[in-house]
């Protein structure tokens, strides 16, 4: 009597009901070890993807600061010469520096607050890692 059923990517593997419970456990470690294998493979090939994706998008978006940059830079000379018909040109400056200050200082803030409520911790991943080795422990036992 056998059994047979191949593992994915591997030539089929026949068992026979004779063999020892060490073939059958290194034919399984065997088998587990190229699993592990391939979806770190598979991963790595997702993630690369993803990685050429979002560095493209993160590319652009640094064009568009720039260009953002440059469009408030020009907006504020224009606004500064504007001002210069109602006063002194050394005033209309200091009062498009002030706005801009002011600009900053909240935009400051707020990203720090946001910053302060990010958590770096896969709080997911370590959850499912317990449960892992928890399901592992009364697994042995």
């Amino acid at each position: 009597m056998t059994i047979e059923g191949p593992a994915a990517g591997s030539s089929p593997h026949r068992l026979s009901m004779d063999e020892s419970v060490g073939e059958l456990v290194s034919q399984l470690t065997t088998d587990l070890g190229q699993l592990t294998r391939q979806e770190l493979a598979l991963a790595k090939a997702e993630l690369q993807t993803e990685a050429k994706k979002a560095g493209k998008g993160a590319g652009m978006l640094g064009g568009a600061v720039v260009a953002g940059w440059m469009t408030a830079l020009f907006l504020s000379l224009t606004v500064m010469w504007a001002l210069d018909e109602a006063m002194d040109l050394i005033w209309a400056a200091l009062i498009v520096a002030a706005v801009w200050a002011v600009v900053a200082a909240v935009l400051a803030l707020t990203g720090r607050g946001r910053l302060q409520e990010v958590n770096p911790k896969p709080d997911q991943t370590v959850e499912s890692l317990k449960e892992d080795a928890k399901w592992l422990k009364t697994r042995k036992s």
